[in-house]
């Protein structure tokens, strides 16, 4: 929509107090005098031209010597003046998707949209072209829009994050924070969140899990309670097993361990808290520690309150 590639049925855009699109006024500016990089999830180069002719395409009406200066800088700064004259079927998929960011960048965009760009990559690759997008975003001044379906990227390569559910947004806020209190339970299972319960108050500073078999957590101490909260949530990697004296703290709870699965690093714990528990919860741990958690005769978790978070339907 904001390329115009989607026309939207109604609304209004708005880049940089420029309207580009409002349906009551019948505005609708055409892609040309929108001013908008858009990075193609498969690249989308065009084959018959080479990777310095392809990076031109949005600037044939500028000088041919604007046009040559603009070219080498973006040729510079994705380091592949060396390969200018080839086409893009001899470039590599980290080659190809640089190319097409410098298109996308040398019109001096004020607003650079990127369409899942890493998704045709290998995982060695898609790590190698994310830092290599965090370095050049670095340098450039518009806004960005990076589109993706996986968390850790969104993380790492953005300061703030918009989760969209069928098709409108339910979150807007810096990552840190919508991370660590997504403001509904659509939101919390969308970052990732697995261990979700309902609630009942029991005090200002303390919450009922209902489905975690009952049990009373204590809140941190200067939590301001926003809205009307109805599920507590924590992340599986805040979830700790404890051991010995730490036992008889607050928010420690003995547990029966169900099952687990193994990853490459990482150990999920599927547990239960007791009889009354209705949903499984689940702690990621190191490898290194399931050795010593599984011998163990008796199993306790601690649920940390400053990483309790609590949040609406």
């Amino acid at each position: 929509m904001y390329c115009r590639a989607y026309y939207p049925s109604k609304g209004r855009i708005v880049l940089n107090d420029r309207v580009l699109f409002d349906s009551e006024k019948n505005i609708n500016l055409p892609p040309r005098k929108r001013n908008i990089g858009y990075v193609f999830q498969n690249y989308a180069l065009f084959p018959h031209l080479t990777v310095e002719e392809n990076i031109a395409f949005g600037i044939k009406h500028l000088s041919k010597v604007e046009q040559k200066s603009r070219i080498e800088k973006q040729l510079e700064s994705i380091q592949l003046t060396h390969l200018k004259k080839k086409y893009p079927i001899q470039l590599s998929g980290g080659q190809q998707q640089r190319v097409a960011l410098a298109r996308a960048l040398v019109t001096n965009p004020e607003a650079l949209l990127l369409d899942e760009p890493f998704s045709a990559l290998d995982n060695h690759l898609r790590k190698q072209m994310e830092h290599e997008l965090i370095e050049l975003l670095k340098t450039y001044e518009g806004v960005t829009l990076f589109v993706t379906h996986h968390l850790e990227e969104a993380y790492r390569v953005c300061n703030r994050i918009m989760i969209m559910d069928g098709g409108r947004g339910i979150a807007d806020e810096k990552r840190d924070t919508i991370f660590a209190n997504p403001p509904t339970l659509t939101a919390a299972k969308l970052t990732g969140c697995n261990n979700l319960s309902a609630i009942q108050m029991v005090t200002p500073s303390s919450i009922e899990a209902v489905e975690w078999g009952n049990i009373v957590l204590n809140l941190k101490a200067d939590e301001v309670l926003k809205g009307k909260p109805a599920y507590v949530g924590i992340r599986s990697h805040h979830i700790q097993f404890v051991f010995g004296e730490r036992i008889n703290n607050e928010n420690i709870f003995p547990c029966k361990i169900e099952s687990f699965e193994e990853g490459p690093h990482f150990i999920t714990v599927f547990i239960k808290l007791n009889e009354n528990s209705s949903l499984s919860l689940e702690v990621q741990i190191a490898k290194e520690q399931w050795k010593t958690i599984h011998s163990n005769e008796k199993q306790y978790v601690y649920f940390p309150p400053n990483h309790l978070f609590l949040t609406e339907a």
